[in-house]
């Protein structure tokens, strides 16, 4: 039964999954509203949230959360990179900071960073990748085998 208790439950196994997506994703300020608007709409549409997929529903559903939001932002410039990761390790951080990986991250299609990111920064694959792109799980394997050939062939020399 979908009740406070399942909805707890969720919160407690992955709201921190889905905050720290925000936090590689969008401006600091922000992650803790747009974390609460995914786990709102958990709860609104929680007849929907499959079972065994809870985590994939909710990156799919940031996704679409995200995609909004950017379109009310405006985008401002960022004045510099910083030169060493300043968080605990994570590897947003040191992607930022290491030339090769960001330019190599720039010269991908979004779908591309979006496949690489999930997989190698949120832990997503197999079945959990599939549910959150909303195709197969061969689909899903093809798209990350390309998009892993698409970032070494960018990796400058």
């Amino acid at each position: 039964m979908r009740d406070e208790a399942w909805f707890d439950q969720l919160y407690h196994d992955h709201a921190t999954a889905v905050y720290r997506y925000f936090l590689r994703r969008a401006p600091g300020g922000d992650a803790e509203d747009l974390t609460a608007e995914v786990l709102a709409t958990a709860w609104r549409r929680r007849a929907d949230v499959p079972a065994e997929a809870v985590l994939p529903w909710l990156y799919r559903t940031a996704g679409y959360v995200l995609a909004n939001h950017r379109r009310k932002v405006v985008p401002v410039p960022v004045a510099t990179v910083p030169d060493a990761p300043t968080d605990d390790g994570d590897p947003l951080l040191a992607a930022l900071a290491d030339d090769d990986a960001r330019t190599a991250l720039a010269a991908l299609t979004e779908r591309d960073r979006q496949i690489l990111v999930l997989h190698a920064w949120e832990g997503l694959s197999g079945v959990e990748l599939a549910e959150v792109l909303g195709i197969s799980r061969g689909g899903a394997d093809a798209a990350l085998s390309r998009a892993r050939s698409r970032l070494a062939a960018a990796w400058p020399d």
